[in-house]
C-alpha cells in the first residue's frame, strides 16, 4: 500500500534564483524532511502515490521548484489545484531580494541564471524572472525578503516557520565518547575533559574491560566526585539544550572525554544518554575508542 501523505507536512520552496532556495531547503532538511531540488511540478502528484519513503522517519517534504524548469509557470497552478482538492495540505513559501542583492549574489557565484539562454543581460533576467513569479508569489503562505540575510539568519527565520509546523521541533544531540591520545574530535559543540575521575585502568581486574560493563560503571559511580560532576553538569545541559532549540539549532554534539576513551569517557557518557533519553530527547551515542 503506498503510504497516506494526506496527512504530513508538504512544503513548495520557490522564489527568485540567488535568492537563497537552496540554504532554506537545508534547514528543512536539517529538520527532519525529505527533500528533493528542482522537482518537476507535473510529477509531484505520481511521486506522492509512491511507496518510497517511510512517513513515520520523517517530518514532512520539501520540494524546491522555480523557473529552472522551463514548463513550472504553465503546469504549477494546476497541480496544486489537483492536490488540494484531493485532499494534500502544503505551504507555498516564496523567497525573493532586491534587484541590487541578486545582481550582487549572482556576481559573486557567476553562476548562469535560469533565463540566462532567453535574456541578454542579468538584470534582465531577474526582472523577466520577478514578473514571471508574480501571480505565484501572491498565492504563497509566506513571503521571505532575504536581501538583509546572511545564510545564518535565513535559517534562522525557517526554523521559525517549522516551530509553527512541528511541534515540538526537535534537535538530534549526538554524544560522542573518546580517548585524547587519539585527538580531539572534529565538529563538537561541548566538549568535556573527565581525566579529574578515578581512573579504572590503574585497578587491576578493571583495565581489560570497557566502560560498558557494570564492574566499570559501579567503579566509577560510587565515587563521591563522580556524582558531584554528572549532577552538576546534567543541570548544566538541563539549562542549556532548550536555549540551543530556540536559536533553531538542528544538531548539538556532545563529546566527553579521558585518556583513552575506554573507560571514564564511556561511562560519563552512557549517563548522560540515558538522562536526555529519560527527557523525551532525540539522542543518539558513540564510543568513538573503546576498541582500541
Amino acid at each position: 500500500m503506498p503510504p497516506d501523505l494526506k496527512n504530513i507536512n508538504i512544503i513548495i520552496i520557490t522564489g527568485y534564483a540567488g535568492s537563497g532556495k537552496s540554504t532554506a531547503m537545508a534547514a528543512f532538511e536539517d529538520a527532519g524532511f525529505y527533500c528533493i531540488d528542482n522537482m518537476p511540478v507535473a510529477l509531484l502528484p505520481d511521486f506522492l502515490k509512491l511507496s518510497l519513503i517511510d512517513i513515520h522517519d520523517i517530518s514532512g517534504l520539501a520540494f524546491v521548484m522555480d523557473l529552472r524548469e522551463k514548463k513550472f509557470i504553465t503546469n504549477y497552478s494546476k497541480v496544486f489545484s489537483d492536490l488540494a482538492a484531493q485532499g494534500y495540505h502544503f505551504q507555498i513559501i516564496f523567497l525573493k531580494a532586491s534587484e541590487n542583492v541578486l545582481m550582487n549574489r549572482y556576481s559573486q557565484t557567476r553562476r548562469h541564471h535560469p533565463l540566462s539562454a532567453d535574456e541578454k543581460t542579468l538584470v534582465n533576467c531577474i526582472r523577466a524572472e520577478k514578473k514571471q513569479l508574480s501571480t505565484l508569489s501572491e498565492k504563497a503562505d509566506r513571503i521571505i525578503d532575504t536581501s538583509a540575510c546572511n545564510v545564518h539568519e535565513l535559517k534562522f527565520i525557517i526554523f521559525d516557520i517549522l516551530r509553527k509546523i512541528i511541534k515540538p521541533l526537535r534537535m538530534g544531540i549526538n554524544i560522542l565518547s573518546f580517548g585524547f591520545k587519539y585527538g580531539n574530535p572534529v565538529n563538537t559543540d561541548l566538549q568535556i575533559d573527565v581525566r579529574f575521575l578515578a581512573n579504572p585502568y590503574f585497578v587491576d581486574e578493571l583495565k581489560p574491560l570497557s566502560g560498558e560493563t557494570e564492574q566499570v560503571t559501579e567503579y566509577l559511580l560510587k565515587k563521591v566526585e563522580t556524582g558531584l560532576f554528572i549532577n552538576k553538569y546534567i543541570d548544566l545541559l538541563d539549562y542549556l539544550i532548550p536555549l540551543y532549540e530556540k536559536e533553531g539549532k538542528a544538531y548539538l554534539t556532545i563529546a566527553v572525554g579521558c585518556t583513552g576513551g575506554r573507560h571514564r569517557s564511556v561511562v560519563i557518557a552512557n549517563v548522560f544518554y540515558q538522562h536526555l533519553i529519560k527527557k523525551g530527547q532525540l539522542v543518539r551515542i558513540a564510543h568513538r575508542d573503546i576498541e582500541k
